[in-house]
Formats: structure tokens, C-alpha cells, sequence
């Protein structure tokens, strides 16, 4: 274990788009998309929403996976697979929901299960997890976008019970919006505020309308950080190996990258005189 200070890499956003029926997700996520990458044909839509994808494709040529039940966490891990080695730069899942209550989601797969059903949580759990993970884990842009639906209570209005709304409920498991980097929620009219921000660029801040600029103002928050490039300038210019090794600690999401680099770097401190002969 070693502490070290903080420090900010660039990072592919995590983000969470979450509406009633008729908000604007789809196309919001699109907009978004198209303002992070800059051009349509690196964007690809996994699609369960019966090919509400398609409307959109005035747009311009982006891609679409087609997910069809069963919706199980696997395959949804499967479809951002197959985005990934086609070399997609931003991924929308639309919508996430279906992987806890569509057929094969999570509930239904609970609800399927013999026994006991405390005990049945803790074999779907990991699953559910894992799919999660796979996401926060993604190379690429990720924009999820999740149903949601009217929570209500009844209140006592000048002696009359009256049904009041509370707020919007998603329609996935409890929490896993807190996983996102960013959560947008958009009302019927479209008008987007921000429930969950580590960016700092929107929280607190009025209801606005998403548009190509909001995903230009959050790519340039991504690209703030300490880049890859720059990483692997500090190990060309490491004199230590003792600091190489503090590099490869600083920075886990680069590993893969970078490994190879530092061993290269390694050898090249621990032997100077074959450096020196073969420059």
C-alpha cells in the first residue's frame, strides 16, 4: 500500500441519462455522443428499445446493435465487446433498464430461481455486478440511458388526500446510478438537470436543453487530465527504477499500456553500457 497524490487522469466519460417514456433520451445520448467524438460513424447504439435507434438516423451514419430477450447481463457485455473491436469511440446503451427488469434481466432471472431467495441474491449479485464493471471499465465513451418512472405519496391538502409527486424513480437497481461519473435526468419537456456530478460543470446550475455543445463542454473536462502520451513520457525520462515503479502505481488504468514501456525503460537503466553501445 501506497499513498501518493491525487491526480486526475484523462478519462472516457461514465454517463447516466435517465427519463420517463418520452423525455428525449435516445436522441439526447446521440447529441451528447456526437459532440464528445465529432463525427457520427465512431458511434454505435445498443438498441433494446424496439429500434427507437432508427428515428434518428437522420442524424448522420452512426451504428446500431440490435439487442433482442433474452437481456441477460452477459449479453449486454457481449454487445459492448463487439462496439469495442469495431473501434467505437462512444457507446449508448438504451436503455440499461432491461438488464434488471426486461425478460432475462436480473429480476426475472431472481424470479426464476428454486429456493431460497435471500440466498438466490447472492448468485445474480456478482452477475449484475460484473456488468456493471464492464462498463465503468470501457475504453470508450459510455452514455446508459435508464427508464424511470413517477414515484407518488399522498399528501393532506386542506383536508383532502391528494397524490403528490416525489421525484423520478430509475428503473434499475437502487444505487447504480452513483456508479456514473455524470447523471443527467430530463423531464417531459426535454429540460435536463444534473442529480450527480463529479465533473463540477453542471451541478446546482439551471435546467437546460442537452445539445452537441454539452457533449463538447464534458469532452474537454475528459481531456483536462494527465494523458496517456504524457504518462509514457515521464517513464522515457524516468532515472530509477524505483521511480518507474511509483508510474506504474499512479497510474492502474494505463497498465496495459505502459508496462511494456517501463520494462523496456528497466532494462535500459539496469544495463547503461548496452545503451550506450546500442543507441
Amino acid at each position: 500500500m501506497n499513498l501518493q497524490q491525487a491526480e486526475r487522469k484523462q478519462a472516457k466519460i461514465k454517463l447516466g441519462l435517465q427519463s420517463p417514456s418520452g423525455g428525449g433520451k435516445t436522441y439526447s445520448a446521440l447529441l451528447l455522443a456526437f459532440g464528445m467524438i465529432g463525427y457520427w460513424s465512431k458511434i454505435a447504439v445498443i438498441d433494446t428499445e424496439n429500434h427507437s435507434a432508427d428515428l434518428y438516423a437522420h442524424l448522420g451514419p452512426y451504428q446500431v446493435l440490435d439487442l433482442e430477450r433474452p437481456y441477460s447481463p452477459e449479453r449486454y457485455m457481449e454487445a459492448i465487446d463487439i462496439c469495442e473491436k469495431a473501434g467505437m469511440e462512444a457507446i449508448i446503451i438504451d436503455s440499461i433498464s432491461h438488464e434488471w427488469e426486461g425478460v432475462g434481466g436480473i429480476l426475472d432471472i431472481h424470479g426464476a430461481m428454486m429456493g431460497n431467495s435471500f440466498t438466490n441474491w447472492a448468485k445474480v449479485t456478482p452477475r449484475h455486478n460484473s456488468f456493471l464493471q464492464r462498463i465503468l471499465q470501457s475504453n470508450c465513451h459510455v452514455i446508459a440511458t435508464i427508464r424511470s418512472k413517477q414515484d407518488y405519496v399522498l399528501s393532506d391538502k386542506n383536508g383532502k388526500m391528494v397524490p403528490e409527486k416525489i421525484g423520478l424513480k430509475g428503473v434499475t437497481r437502487e444505487g447504480l446510478d452513483y456508479e456514473f461519473t455524470l447523471v443527467f435526468e430530463l423531464d417531459i419537456k426535454h429540460q435536463a438537470t444534473s442529480t450527480k456530478d463529479r465533473t463540477g460543470l453542471f451541478m446546482d446550475k439551471p435546467s437546460f436543453q442537452i445539445s452537441a455543445e454539452t457533449g463538447q463542454i464534458i469532452l474537454n473536462w475528459c481531456k483536462s487530465g494527465k494523458s496517456l502520451e504524457a504518462v509514457k513520457e515521464m517513464i522515457n525520462q524516468a532515472s530509477t527504477v524505483e521511480e518507474l515503479r511509483n508510474i506504474i502505481r499512479q497510474y492502474p488504468d494505463y497498465r496495459t499500456a505502459i508496462e511494456p514501456l517501463a520494462i523496456q525503460r528497466k532494462n535500459i537503466l539496469e544495463n547503461p553500457i548496452v545503451e550506450r553501445i546500442n543507441p
